[in-house]
């Protein structure tokens, strides 16, 4: 698996970045370590015969393991993608508006790392779907991943924060732009998950 060429000889002080655009769905969930009961997956272009690649899997492979002082960002531009490094806190919007920690594990499954810190955006909540654009080209790319590009080109001085918050708001301009400003669209509202909790409006974004 490649993910396990990604930790080879990690240490304290690594950056490491996995990027993922391609399709993801759910399967069930049978070791009860799931909220909804289920297991998101990787769906490359060989899963038809090599299988379909689990959240659990990864968390094992690329979460697990990380050493103190190591760090690791995951971009996964996929459906269903909300949970997909099955890292213990979401962040969500409380009532007031403002963004907070929640802790979702659910089991005494360890999900945290061996020290690091890991860090996921994805494209959309567990039961959501992603959006394929074409944008102002003919290259049809993941909303996400164009909407991630042209922040961290753009904007200067970007928190977990703000990358977050002008992500949200490009998909929802997307969403607007395909379905026209009065029709209904199926929700996607990207995530951010971590293994430690943090201030997203103080701390800058680097990878």
């Amino acid at each position: 698996m490649a993910f396990r060429w990604l930790m080879e000889g990690c240490q304290s002080g690594d950056s490491l970045v996995f990027f993922y655009s391609g399709h993801g769905s759910q399967v069930p969930d049978f070791d009860g370590d799931e909220a909804d009961g289920f297991d998101e997956s990787l769906c490359p272009v060989d899963y038809h015969t090599e299988g379909k690649i689990l959240d659990d899997e990864i968390n094992a492979t690329i979460v697990r393991p990380l050493p103190y002082g190591a760090k690791l960002h995951a971009i996964i531009d996929t459906c269903h993608s909300g949970t997909f490094l099955d890292l213990p806190f979401m962040c969500k919007m409380n009532e007031q508006g403002n963004y907070i920690w929640d802790d979702h594990r659910t089991s005494t499954a360890y999900k945290g790392t061996s020290g690091g810190t890991a860090i996921c955006f994805s494209a959309c909540d567990d039961n959501e779907t992603s959006l394929d654009t074409t944008f102002t080209s003919d290259v049809v790319t993941g909303a996400l991943t164009y909407s991630f590009i042209e922040a961290v080109q753009n904007e200067r001085g970007l928190t977990y924060g703000r990358l977050l918050h002008s992500l949200r708001a490009k998909i929802r301009e997307t969403q607007k732009r395909l379905n026209g400003p009065n029709a209904p669209s199926t929700p996607q509202v990207p995530q951010l998950s971590s293994s430690e909790k943090f201030d997203i409006n103080s701390k800058p974004f680097t990878i």
